[in-house]
C-alpha cells in the first residue's frame, strides 16, 4: 500500500493559551453575556476571525464588571492554522484599544486554563488624599481621609495560612468550599496610592473585594486588629466590613 504524503497545509486541533490584560470599566464582567458586552464576549468574536471559526475560551476564573486584569489566562481549542508567532499581532489588530494579548503560546491539549491554574495575584489600588485625581477615579478607589497603612499591614498578617474565609464570601454566592490559603497579603504606599497584594491559591466570590472594605475599617480605626481576628475567626459576613468598589481590583497574574 502507497504511503499518504504529509500534507503540511492539514488541519490538526491546536490547544491556544493566551494572557490578557484589559480595562474592565466598560464591560459587564469578563464572563460571555446575552444581553450585555462581555470581555469574553469580544474576544470570542475577534478570535473567530483570526483562526476562521467558531471560539468557545476556558478561562482562569471570572472578573466582575468593572474588574481589571494585568495577566488574565484563557485558553481554546482551533483548526486554526495560523503560525503561533503571529497570534499576538493579529488578534490585537482586531481588537479594541481596551483589551490587549499580551502573549500566546501552544500548550498540550489537556491544558486548561481554569483546572490547571495553581495560584492567583490580586492587587487592590486605594486612592489618599484631599483631592480626588480626576485621571484615577477609573481606576482606584478613593477614600480622602488618610488611612493607617501599618495597621493594616498588620491585619492583614492574620489571614496569611489556611482559613474558612466565610466571612469574607459573598452573601448568596454559589456553594463552594469556603477554605482557602493565602501565601501572601501586604499593603503598601506609592505615592498618594495605596496598593493592596493578596497571593492565595483561590479566592472566593468578591473575597478579596469584602478583605479589603474589612481592612480600610482597621486603617480608619474603627477596627481594631483584634477585632479584624474576631471577624475571620467569626464566619459571619455580616460582621465584616463593605464590599470596596470593583474599579479599585486588578488581577495581576495566574500561575501555573
Amino acid at each position: 500500500m502507497k504511503e499518504q504524503a504529509y500534507d503540511p497545509e492539514e488541519k490538526k486541533i491546536r490547544n491556544i493559551k493566551l494572557i490578557l490584560a484589559y480595562d474592565g470599566g466598560k464591560y459587564h464582567g469578563f464572563q460571555r453575556q446575552n444581553n450585555a458586552i462581555s470581555v469574553q464576549n469580544v474576544l470570542e468574536k475577534k478570535l473567530a476571525i483570526v483562526f476562521g471559526g467558531e471560539i468557545k475560551l476556558a478561562a482562569s476564573g471570572r472578573t466582575d464588571a468593572g474588574v481589571h486584569a494585568y495577566g488574565q489566562v484563557v485558553n481554546f481549542l482551533t483548526e486554526g492554522t495560523i503560525p503561533i508567532d503571529r497570534v499576538v499581532r493579529a488578534i490585537n489588530s482586531h481588537l479594541p484599544a481596551d483589551i490587549v494579548v499580551r502573549s500566546a503560546e501552544e500548550v498540550a491539549l489537556d491544558f486548561s486554563a481554569r483546572h490547571c491554574a495553581k495560584d492567583k495575584v490580586y492587587i487592590y489600588k486605594i486612592q489618599q488624599g484631599e483631592v480626588l485625581d480626576p485621571f484615577k477615579r477609573q481606576y482606584a478607589w478613593y477614600i480622602r481621609k488618610e488611612l493607617d497603612v501599618d495597621k493594616m499591614n498588620k491585619a492583614m498578617r492574620y489571614i496569611v495560612g489556611t482559613y474558612d474565609f466565610s466571612a469574607f464570601r459573598a452573601v448568596g454566592s454559589a456553594p463552594m468550599h469556603p477554605v482557602r490559603t493565602i501565601f501572601e497579603a501586604n499593603c503598601k504606599l506609592q505615592g498618594d496610592t495605596i496598593e493592596f497584594l493578596f497571593w492565595g491559591n483561590g479566592f472566593l466570590y468578591h473575597m478579596v473585594r469584602n478583605l479589603v472594605g474589612t481592612l480600610v475599617n482597621v486603617g480608619k480605626g474603627k477596627t481594631t486588629l483584634e477585632g479584624f481576628k474576631v471577624i475571620l475567626e467569626g464566619k459571619d459576613r455580616k460582621k465584616a466590613g463593605m464590599t470596596a468598589p470593583a474599579q479599585g481590583l486588578y488581577l495581576k497574574e495566574v500561575n501555573y
